[in-house]
C-alpha cells in the first residue's frame, strides 16, 4: 500500500511548519526527503510515525502497517547488550528461539555477530548506528523511517552503512523514507527523491532516479544529471546545504 498524504498542516505556535502538503509514496521504493535542515522534514516523519499529531488532513497507509524507525541517535538501551536491543522489538512477536535467530542473522549482516554480548558502551558511533539498523530491519515493519541516520559519520562508513540498509531492502522489499539534507546520500540511495524548502515544507522539485543502486557512481556522468536536478534551486539554498 502507498502512503498517502492529503492537504497535510502542522504549526508550533505562529509558526506554519507545514501547509497544505500532498504527496503520495510508492510501495517497495526508497523516497528521499530532501532539504534544509529547519525546514520541516522531520516533522513529516514523526506524523508518518504517529508520534506528532497533525493539525488537519490525512496520511493513509501507516495507520494499519508496522513501522520501525531510524534516529539521528542510535536511541539503544544502554544497560541491554547489543542481542538484547535487538530481542526488544522481536519478543512478542515471535518465540524466544525464532527470535534469538533473527537476531544472529541480522548482526551477521551488519558483522557485528561478534558483538552480540557487548553493552553500547563498548561500541564506537558506527557501531552503535549498524546495531539500530539491524534492530529496525529486524522487525517485520512494512514502513521504514529514517531522520538523517548517517549525520556526523565519516565518508567510508556512511558509505558502508548505506550498502547495509540497500542490502537489506533488497531483501524484503519494504518502503523506506529518509531525510537528509547531503547530496550523496540522496543520488546513493534514493529511488525517488522530493526536494523541499522551508519554512512550511514546500515542494520545488521532484523525480525518480531510474539508475540501479549498484550501478550508482556519484560522479559519473549518468549520475551529473541527476545532481543538477538535485541541485537546481535558489542561490541561498545551494549555499545552505554545501
Amino acid at each position: 500500500m502507498a502512503v498517502k498524504i492529503s492537504r497535510l498542516n502542522k504549526s508550533f505556535s505562529d509558526l506554519k511548519v507545514i501547509d497544505n502538503l500532498n504527496l503520495e509514496l510508492s510501495y517497495g521504493n526508497i523516497h528521499c526527503l530532501f532539504g534544509p535542515s529547519g525546514c520541516g522534514k522531520t516533522t513529516l516523519l514523526n506524523i508518518l510515525a504517529g508520534l506528532l499529531d497533525a493539525d488537519s488532513g490525512q496520511v493513509e497507509g501507516c495507520e494499519k502497517g508496522k513501522i520501525s524507525y531510524i534516529f539521528q541517535e542510535d536511541r539503544l538501551l544502554p544497560w541491554s547488550t547489543v542481542k538484547e536491543n535487538i530481542m526488544f522489538v522481536l519478543k512478542s512477536d515471535y518465540t524466544k528461539e525464532k527470535a534469538q535467530n533473527l537476531v544472529e542473522k541480522y548482526l551477521n549482516l551488519v558483522n557485528l555477530l561478534d558483538f552480540k554480548d557487548h553493552y553500547p558502551d563498548q561500541l564506537s558511533g558506527g557501531m552503535k548506528q549498524r546495531v539500530a539498523i539491524a534492530r529496525a530491519f529486524s522487525y517485520q515493519g512494512d514502513i521504514i523511517l529514517m531522520d538523517e541516520p548517517f549525520k556526523g559519520l565519516d565518508f567510508d562508513l556512511k558509505r558502508d552503512l548505506m550498502d547495509y540498509i540497500i542490502n537489506y531492502w533488497q531483501r524484503k522489499n519494504q518502503t523506506l523514507v529518509f531525510v537528509t539534507h547531503d547530496i550523496e546520500e540522496t543520488l546513493y540511495m534514493a529511488d525517488y527523491v522530493y526536494t523541499f524548502t522551508g519554512p512550511s515544507l514546500n515542494i520545488i522539485n521532484q523525480f525518480k532516479i531510474d539508475l540501479a543502486h549498484n550501478k550508482r557512481i556519484i560522479e559519473s556522468e549518468s549520475m551529473n544529471y541527476y545532481k543538477n536536478l538535485l541541485t537546481k534551486k535558489d542561490d541561498m539554498f545551494i549555499k545552505e546545504i554545501d
